[in-house]
């Protein structure tokens, strides 16, 4: 039976626990059969209440199945091969059209390698979710409001890149560089840092959840000031 788990999120600075569920305080589930085969001798289901709440959750479960889909990488899955599109870099001045909190595109973004070294204009609040960025560089460029869930940014370099009020949710920065970018008010709820280089960067009113919070505090480069804003213990 499928299940859905929300994970909380919050500021930096604000909570510091989890919930505490126990099971008392939790019903069994019931379990609903969500394929187009009949089954005439279940009573229970040929109830015309059953029938719709059956139909409502199957619907429910649907969509969650397809937004739930998506191109992120994971650890250890070979990256597809570098699209040969001529004008593949500047395609990330329009971004997705679609699809931006779940990354799903209608044209893949694949921005590997390119340079939008200071770039101040044509980057912010665009959608790159989704976006293929290992290798790139956005030093010093301003990318306030942009919508990168599920970017794959491994051994890219951020340093001095303001992502002030931006989604970065679930994003894969393994091994990039943000030495002195600001996370001021942004999400990062989901997203991993592993050697990743933080020193100098701003955490103010970072929005991160508990378990992110504790695997990103055990970054050594975080500088002092990051990691009080961090609320790192």
């Amino acid at each position: 039976m499928a299940s859905i788990s929300i994970p909380l999120a919050y500021k930096s600075h604000s909570l510091r626990r989890s919930p505490i569920y126990r099971p008392s305080q939790l019903h069994s589930p019931i379990q609903i059969k969500c394929s187009a085969s009949k089954d005439c001798s279940n009573s229970e289901e040929s109830s015309t209440q059953f029938k719709q709440l059956r139909n409502v959750a199957c619907g429910f479960l649907a969509v969650w199945a397809l937004s739930s889909v998506s191109p992120v990488i994971a650890a250890g899955q070979r990256l597809p091969p570098l699209s040969t599109d001529p004008n593949r870099c500047e395609r990330a001045f329009v971004g997705n059209t679609i699809g931006q909190a779940n990354g799903v595109y209608d044209k893949p973004l694949d921005l590997r390698f390119c340079d939008y070294t200071n770039e101040k204009t044509n980057l912010k609040g665009k959608s790159l979710a989704a976006a293929l960025m290992s290798d790139a560089k956005f030093d010093g460029a301003d990318m306030t409001e942009v919508i990168m869930s599920k970017a794959y940014a491994v051994g890219a370099s951020f340093k001095g890149t303001d992502f002030s009020n931006a989604v970065l949710d679930r994003v894969n920065f393994e091994k990039a560089n943000l030495q002195g970018a600001s996370f001021k008010n942004t999400v990062l709820s989901g997203s991993t840092f592993n050697d990743a280089q933080l020193d100098g960067v701003d955490f103010e009113d970072t929005i991160i959840g508990y378990i992110d919070l504790q695997k990103i505090c055990t970054n050594k480069t975080i500088t002092e000031e990051g990691r009080v804003n961090l609320g790192c213990r």
